[in-house]
């Protein structure tokens, strides 16, 4: 079986007046989904994640996503660009008062448009406002080519990288299955 070979670079912030802030322009918004259901959890990290490999929440059963939305220090996120869904931010607050952006991402429509580094500003900004003694988070060369650019020119800084192999991507071939 072919392999790829991925590099994970992990991001730190350790002060608020490091983050080079973007504004939301006036067509979009920022929300806490503190009811978020489990199929539009689903939806979001499905429709973010399909180009980027994400897979190992799909397999989750319905009450493993309704235990990690209730989970103590988890937020959901989500960005509306007038009225639709663009995007997420998932933040989980660790025990040590870290904060991770856990899952970033546009929908495949809204990528390219500078709303992502709109969207990494809120995302850290909320981070904060949950008391984070740090804020941080990873990318790999499997994610879109702008993010690591993108957590860069807002002010994260690398703290560490790791190299590994993961089985090659298999080209879908016919039409899209529908969602599970």
């Amino acid at each position: 079986m072919a392999e790829t070979e991925v590099t994970r670079t992990y991001l730190e912030m350790t002060r608020p007046e490091q983050l080079r802030s973007v504004a939301l322009d006036r067509r979009s918004r920022v929300e806490h989904a503190k009811g978020c259901t489990v199929p539009f959890f689903r939806f979001l990290y499905r429709e973010v994640g399909q180009r980027y490999h994400w897979h190992d929440r799909l397999v989750w059963s319905d009450d493993q996503c309704r235990a990690r939305l209730a989970a103590p220090g988890i937020q959901l996120w989500v960005l509306y660009v007038e009225g639709t869904p663009a995007g997420y931010f998932e933040l989980e607050r660790h025990a040590d008062t870290s904060v991770e952006i856990v899952y970033f991402g546009l929908m495949p429509d809204f990528v390219g448009r500078g709303l992502g580094k709109q969207m990494l500003s809120a995302a850290v900004a909320r981070s904060w406002e949950m008391g984070a003694s740090r804020v941080w988070l990873h990318t790999c060369t499997q994610d879109n080519p702008a993010a690591l650019p993108n957590y860069l020119a807002r002010g994260f800084a690398p703290f560490k990288t790791e190299t590994f192999t993961v089985p090659a991507p298999v080209a879908h071939v016919g039409p899209t299955p529908p969602p599970a």
